[in-house]
């Protein structure tokens, strides 16, 4: 009897409480309404939800627990609760994985915590594009502030030994064209250099090259690492590497991810860059990192 207690004890010993689990929660839109109230200023569709299967599956093969957003599902408010109930399920050591495809759009500032007067926001399936008062005032674009917001409390409720990854394959800056290097294809841009903007204002963006960025380490948070597409004044275009559209982060997020686990450190994250750079498709355009880890 006393060796079958000895062995509890040790192996209560070295098994946590818990185990780590590892979360995903996965947002993409290919397919946008028309908003006829507001004249013919509504969004063109995209190939976001291909970018969402694509990682899902990768993701799922790694042990993630994935939610899905796609088109119609992936409204703003559904979103905002996904996120919140992503926030009280995550517990201490978890990794946490968000994703972003969808239509991207610079935003007026209006607590003045900017220093070029724009935020940056996502666009959900039924946010407009253009301000109209009393129609729509932009309650449904979903700006940076708020983001952090979330991938804040993320880092909190992981803590020290967790880890959060974000993933943004929009942008805030461009238009939808139809292709200049080759006129026998179409090429998808995701956002508008239309800012959403109450005063009217229009959109002058400040130009900074630096493509990485350092997020300050806080004491009981998780390190965090924010991939986007592009910088903020350019735009993001998607490509076709087979027969399907995806945004390009995504493409070569899930190349990576399909041969590498995703870690806890920055190699994975630079191999990813290194194929958007060697891309001659994306010339115009510069994977951005902001990360907590050195």
């Amino acid at each position: 009897m006393r060796k079958y207690v000895l062995a509890i004890i040790l192996f209560l010993a070295v098994v946590p409480i818990w185990s780590v689990t590892k979360r995903a929660l996965l947002v993409g839109i290919s397919d946008y309404p028309v908003h006829n109230n507001v004249g013919d200023a509504s969004w063109g569709n995209i190939h976001g939800a291909n970018d969402v299967k694509m990682i899902g599956n990768t993701l799922k093969s790694q042990g993630f627990k994935v939610t899905s957003l796609t088109n119609a599902d992936a409204t703003a408010s559904k979103i905002r609760k996904a996120l919140r109930k992503l926030q009280s399920e995550v517990m201490p050591e978890d990794i946490v994985y968000l994703h972003f495809s969808c239509h991207g759009q610079p935003f007026e500032d209006m607590n003045d915590d900017e220093e070029d007067g724009w935020d940056e926001a996502i666009v959900p399936y039924d946010a407009y594009m253009v301000y109209k008062k009393g129609v729509y005032e932009g309650a449904n674009h979903i700006i940076d502030d708020e983001l952090h917001t979330y991938f804040n409390n993320l880092r909190k409720a992981v803590g020290t030994n967790g880890f959060v990854c974000v993933v943004i394959d929009a942008c805030h800056a461009g238009n939808s064209y139809m292709g200049e290097e080759d006129e026998e294809d179409e090429s998808f841009c995701r956002g508008t250099k239309k800012a959403f903007s109450p005063n009217a204002k229009d959109f002058h963006p400040r130009i900074n090259a630096n493509g990485h960025f350092k997020i300050p380490k806080k004491s009981g948070y998780a390190d965090i690492i924010i991939m986007e597409a592009c910088r903020s004044y350019q735009s993001n275009y998607e490509i076709k590497p087979t027969n399907t559209y995806y945004g390009p982060l995504s493409y070569y997020v899930n190349d990576v991810l399909s041969k590498l686990p995703l870690k806890h450190d920055l190699g994975w994250v630079k191999e990813v860059e290194s194929l958007m750079k060697n891309d001659k498709r994306l010339t115009r355009q510069n994977m951005v990192y902001e990360s907590s880890i050195e």
